[in-house]
């Protein structure tokens, strides 16, 4: 693979919150893919090819008086992003029984110890979503279960299905890079039960899942849930995240419509993640 420019937005936001969270999910829409949370805001990384020159014009929090954002831009290149990464990754504890962390972070006594390198992918436990996304995994049975992780991002969602017993887990995400990296750390955590591919939900004719998992902004979660249901053994969980609270009336209704059931969200910072039985 070509060696990918990417460029970097060093947004300082005041206050932080909630125009933090905000600005990642309007960033998120407009094909940014990976973000760091800082202390004063965020940085959030795009590759140069989706870049063009209005590309922040309908990102509309920057126009929102009630918020001050400026921003500082740059080229970064893909090889460097560990360096950028490590300045910044911290190990994340979930539930007192799960913790995320890089090699360099000293292993920890826990149940569940993740390994990762994200490089260019989203998913380290940071992020609020994949953070209740790992909540939902802990908290369930995952034994001889199989299990679809789509948007996949680092794989680490994937990696705690293994850990908890699932049996077969395929892990999908369209990103040639989130691709590559979720392989790496798969192979790094051991987990031969996860079969990772790139693409997109095309990929899911013909087959059939227990436990469907998806961090995926909103739009793209209503356009693909009919090829979920689609996939999912009758008695299967769905669970849901990469919205906002007050999408949860929308998710439903599409959730429903398929046949689906509202069981329980958790909440963390105005981010949602959602269960739902078939």
């Amino acid at each position: 693979m070509s060696n990918t420019i990417y460029l970097e937005y060093n947004f300082k936001v005041d206050p932080v919150q909630p125009a933090s969270d905000i600005l990642t999910a309007e960033l998120g829409n407009v094909l940014f893919e990976s973000f760091v949370e800082t202390e004063d805001g965020i940085q959030a990384y795009i590759r140069k090819e989706d870049w063009h020159p209005g590309i922040l014009d309908d990102i509309h929090i920057l126009k929102n008086p009630l918020f001050t954002i400026t921003y500082e831009l740059k080229e970064i290149e893909q090889e460097n992003w560990n360096a950028t990464w490590e300045s910044n990754f911290k190990p994340i504890l979930v539930s007192d029984k799960c913790v995320v962390r890089a090699p360099f972070h000293d292993k920890p006594q826990v149940d569940y110890d993740i390994v990762i390198e994200p490089k260019m992918s989203f998913g380290t436990g940071h992020h609020e979503t994949t953070h209740m996304m790992l909540q939902f995994i802990l908290d369930h049975d995952f034994k001889g279960k199989s299990v679809l992780d789509m948007g996949c991002g680092t794989g680490v969602l994937a990696i705690l299905a293994s850990m908890k017993g699932a049996t077969q887990i395929d892990a999908i995400d369209i990103d040639n890079w989130c691709y590559l990296n979720a392989l790496e750390n798969v192979e790094r955590n051991h987990c031969e039960q996860i079969r990772v591919q790139e693409g997109t939900a095309e990929l899911l004719v013909d087959q059939k899942y227990d436990i469907v998992i998806a961090n995926i902004n909103r739009n793209i979660l209503l356009e693909d849930l009919p090829s979920y249901v689609n996939c999912l053994n009758k008695g299967g969980i769905v669970f849901l995240s990469g919205f906002y609270e007050q999408d949860i009336t929308v998710i439903t209704e599409k959730c429903v419509g398929l046949g689906l059931k509202f069981e329980k969200n958790l909440k963390k910072n105005n981010w949602v993640a959602v269960k739902y039985v078939f």
